[in-house]
Formats: structure tokens, sequence, C-alpha cells
């Protein structure tokens, strides 16, 4: 089968690119472009993007290749090990590989990027799960339970100038000159989801009734802002124009929106064993969900009263998911993260003129949104 090569050329004033694209009997042996690699297509045209199986096992490999077992002292690093071969689902790495492969055909090169921001998400679970007094974490212990809260915090520290020391070391595969601008996202992303945390903890112990209009912004930054920047963070370093970066991280933050409402439902209405995490338990602290916030707005004061009341877990659970079946709290979450999805979708196609380019993309999102757990 032949192939057909495509050069991008950028105007100065930074503008679209355009593609030229040369047959492979021709042009192959042209020189490439420093920082704008060629892109491969098919017979028909379609450039072709890595599928996600191929993205994850860059990661998982890159993961493991972390020097965190032969670095001592092993109690400060052992508990970092732990939390990231764990695995989850990978998602922010995968989506920042695929920002960089949408624009740029080479997501390895934003592979210590997609790491980084990994690193970071773990760190900042790890401390949650210290904040909420969480037991389990994927289905094990968390962290603060098998080396306590004091070494759990120090890893978790660790655990963030780990990611800077990745994200910097990323300048040998995509050049020096895009650090600065990876640095910012990343930066930005990392203020926006303390400030959630901190509103989120306000939540938990404010007297007056929390909107749904401030929880969506709590989950903005909290959730939303590191799936956008992780996808913005591979745009930059696939060499996406300004307007694409922006399209992109649009569809990051609905698509985490959506996340968010989902696990907020899955919480309630999951299955334990597959959810790793225990069904109830927002309930049974009294976590301001959405799902809660939307019961408190629709429900009489007898209601209300009945969701706040204290209780033994598993009657406490029943009885709040009673109430909430009765005033369709489960049906308006669904509307809600279809609603968001829809937004997400929108923004996506924004992202790229190509729409075979996003295909890989949009598959991955649609999946996020039939999980489980």
């Amino acid at each position: 089968m032949s192939f057909f090569w495509s050069k991008r050329y950028f105007f100065p004033n930074g503008s679209r690119p355009l593609d030229r694209i040369f047959t492979s009997a021709n042009k192959l042996s042209a020189p490439r472009p420093k920082n704008y690699p060629y892109l491969r297509f098919d017979l028909y045209g379609n450039s072709r993007m890595k599928d996600k199986d191929t993205l994850l096992a860059l990661v998982e490999g890159e993961i493991a290749r972390l020097p965190l077992d032969k670095t001592e002292p092993s109690g400060l690093y052992a508990p970092i090990r732990y939390i990231l071969e764990d695995g989850g689902k990978r998602i922010r790495p995968l989506l920042c590989l695929m920002g960089a492969d949408l624009y740029g055909n080479h997501p390895e090169r934003a592979l210590a990027a997609a790491v980084a921001v990994e690193v970071f998400h773990n760190f900042t679970l790890l401390h949650d799960d210290i904040m909420d007094k969480a037991e389990l974490r994927r289905g094990r212990p968390t962290v603060h339970l098998k080396w306590g809260e004091s070494g759990a915090i120090l890893s978790g520290d660790a655990m963030l100038i780990l990611a800077y020391q990745i994200l910097q070391g990323g300048t040998a595969a995509h050049g020096t000159e895009l650090l600065p601008e990876l640095l910012a996202v990343f930066n930005r992303a990392a203020m926006e989801v303390c400030q959630g945390q901190q509103y989120d903890m306000e939540f938990e112990v404010c007297q007056t009734p929390v909107t749904r209009e401030a929880y969506i912004e709590m989950i903005r930054l909290k959730t939303s802002v590191l799936l956008a920047a992780a996808l913005e963070m591979g745009a930059v370093v696939g060499g996406a124009s300004r307007e694409e970066r922006a399209a992109l991280y649009e569809f990051g933050v609905n698509l985490g929106l959506a996340f968010q409402i989902q696990d907020d439902l899955l919480d309630t209405y999951g299955d334990e064993q597959t959810f790793g995490k225990t069904i109830g338990g927002d309930i049974a602290v009294g976590k301001k969900t959405f799902l809660h916030i939307t019961a408190m707005e629709r429900a009489t004061a007898a209601q209300q009263q009945a969701i706040l009341a204290p209780g033994e877990t598993d009657e406490k659970v029943t009885r709040v998911r009673g109430i909430y079946d009765a005033l369709g709290v489960r049906t308006a979450a669904e509307e809600a993260i279809t609603a968001c999805f829809e937004q997400a979708l929108t923004a996506l196609r924004r992202a790229h003129t190509d729409c075979q380019r996003l295909t890989v993309l949009e598959t991955y999102a649609y999946s996020l949104m039939k999980r489980n757990k």
C-alpha cells in the first residue's frame, strides 16, 4: 500500500496551518521541519490516530519505568508506587496523548506531560483520601491506612515535586521552547484543583444551602480543569492553534462535568464490587453532591429533615435513596450528564476540521459515559 505524507506549514501570524499533501514516491526524502512532523495518510487521504490501547501501553510503560523501587528512603517512595501501580482508568494521560496525536501524529512526544498529569492527579487523590478519611481507593486500603497520615502527606508532597520533574524531563522529546507554555497550563490547572477542593470542604460545613450553580463551579475546578488541561497540554505539544486549544479545553471541561456527576450517581446507585468504593458513602457522610443538592431543592420540609437526619449507615443510605427515587433525582442527574456530554461533543467538533481525526477521542469519550466504575 502506498501512503501520502503531509507537511504542515504555519503562517508567521499564528493562523491555522495549511496542509500540503505529497506522494511518498516523490517527497519521502523531504527534510522534516523541526517540531512539526509529517502526518501519515491512507490512500483516501485520511490521517490515522493511535488507538486507546496503544496509547495506554505507552503510559503504563512510562509509569513502570519511574525509578521508585530503587530510590531511598523506601518509606517515601513505596506509597507512591502503591498508588500509581493500581492503575485506575488513566483518563488524563490518555487524553493528553490523544490531544497530541490529534494535531501532531506523534503522541509519544507528549508522554512526559501525560505522566506528569497522572502523577499530579494521584497526588490529589492521596491527599483527598486523608481529608475525607476514606478507607478504600480502587478497592484497596488507602495510603494513609497503610503508612499513616504523616507518611501519606509526605509521599503526596513528593509526588507533586515528581510531577514537575517529569514534565521538565519531557523537553528531550518536544524541545525546551514548549516548556513555558506547558507549565502555564499545568500550573493554572493545579491551582484551580486546590481552589475546587477548598470549595468542596467549605460546602461540607456551610449552614446555607449549596446551589447547583455553585456545585457545578466547584466540580469544574476540582475535576474538570485537569482533564481539560491534559488535553490542552497534548495539543500544545502537537502544535495546535490557540483556537484549537480553546475548543479542546472546552471539550475537556464539559466531559469532566459529565464524568463527575456520573461519579456522584455511581456512588449512590452503582455496584460496590465494580465501583471500588463503598456505595452510599456520600449519603452516609452527608456530602453535598449533585444528587443531594437536587433532592434538597425538590424536597418538602419533612423530606429535607429525613435527608439530613443522622442514622446507622445502611439505614440512612436506604432512607435517603428512597427519597431520591421519589423525587426523580436519578433522572435529573442522568439528564445533566447528557447535557454536559452533548456540550462536550459540540466543542470537540470545533477542535479540528477533519472529523476523521476526532474519531478516537469521540469514541473514548462515549466509553467514559458507559462506565460502571
